[in-house]
C-alpha cells in the first residue's frame, strides 16, 4: 500500500487582483475577545469594512516601525501643550524651530484656558531627527506635554528646480 504524505492545512493567504488596483487577501484568525472589540471599533469608528480599518491599521504600525527604525524620511507633526506665562519659554521654542528651520516646515498655536498653550508644528525629515528635535522641545521647563505621530508618505519638494536653477530666481 503506497504511503501518502497528509494534506498540507489551507493556507492563510492568498492573492487576488482588482482591475484599479493591486491588492493582496489575508485571512486572519483572532480571538473572540479580540473579534467583538474590533467589530466595535469598526461600528463606532464608521469604517466602510474591515480591510479599510486593518489597512489603517497595519500602515500606522508600519509608520510607528519606521519612526524608531533610524533615518528613513518621514512626514509628521509634534504636538505640544504648555503654559505660556513661563519666562523665556515661548523664546526658546521658537529659538528650536529656527535652529531646526530644514525639518520645520509650519507651524500654529492654539490658546487654551488657563493660560495653555497648544503648538501643532509640522515637520519633515529623518525619522530619528525629528525624534530628537522633540526631545528638545520636550526638555524645555514649562512645557507639559507631547506627542510626535510620524508617516511613511512625505511632502514634495517645495522648492523645485528648473533646468539646474532653483524656480525662485528663474523667474527673477
Amino acid at each position: 500500500m503506497p504511503v501518502t504524505s497528509p494534506t498540507p492545512p489551507p493556507t492563510e493567504v492568498s492573492v487576488s487582483s482588482r482591475q484599479s488596483e493591486n491588492v493582496q487577501r489575508i485571512t486572519i484568525s483572532l480571538p473572540d475577545e479580540l473579534f467583538r472589540q474590533f467589530e466595535n471599533m469598526l461600528e463606532e469608528r464608521g469604517f466602510a469594512n474591515r480591510s479599510q480599518a486593518i489597512s489603517e491599521i497595519l500602515n500606522q504600525h508600519i509608520s510607528d516601525y519606521y519612526s524608531f527604525k533610524g533615518n528613513r524620511v518621514m512626514a509628521g507633526t509634534l504636538t505640544l501643550l504648555y503654559e505660556h506665562r513661563k519666562p523665556g519659554l515661548m523664546q526658546q521654542l521658537a529659538d528650536i524651530q529656527h535652529h531646526h528651520v530644514n525639518e520645520v516646515i509650519s507651524s500654529f498655536r492654539v490658546l487654551l484656558e488657563n493660560h495653555h498653550t497648544m503648538d501643532v508644528i509640522l515637520m519633515q525629515g529623518p525619522a530619528n531627527v525629528l525624534r530628537a528635535i522633540t526631545n528638545r522641545f520636550l526638555a524645555c521647563k514649562g512645557v507639559q506635554a507631547g506627542r510626535l505621530n510620524l508617516t511613511r508618505t512625505v511632502m514634495p519638494p517645495i522648492h523645485a528646480k528648473h533646468g539646474g536653477v532653483e524656480a525662485s530666481t528663474a523667474e527673477a
